[in-house]
């Protein structure tokens, strides 16, 4: 299976969604498009929308993570929406909710930083 990638900008923040694996065959092409938004489009924050993520490996999470730094370098945040049972997990094994906040859809995610 492969990865469905649909990005919208909401005044500074980058809404990515995503649908399918995110896995070391399509982590190159995720990174690619959210540092393009980030570099030539002014993004600050980012909200990943993982309701239809199917499966993560650690190359999902190295792409998160990067952009975290990039994100907290301009003094924005990450918030992860809408995520699956099996990605949630992932998640919580790794400690990446440690760094990035969890909210339960696109609505709150975009009202905690707010754009609404």
């Amino acid at each position: 299976m492969s990865l469905n990638i649909k990005l919208e900008r909401k005044q500074t923040v980058l809404l990515v969604r995503l649908e399918g694996e995110l896995d070391h065959h399509t982590s190159e092409e995720l990174r690619n498009k959210v540092e393009y938004e980030l570099e030539e489009n002014g993004v600050q924050h980012i909200i990943l929308n993982l309701e239809a993520l199917s499966f993560m490996d650690s190359s999902g999470i190295g792409v998160i993570l990067g952009r975290y730094k990039q994100v907290k370098e301009r003094q924005g945040e990450i918030i992860v929406c809408s995520i699956s049972p099996q990605v949630k997990r992932l998640f919580d094994m790794s400690g990446l909710f440690k760094v990035i906040r969890l909210e339960e859809n696109e609505t709150n995610a975009l009202q905690t930083l707010g754009v609404a």
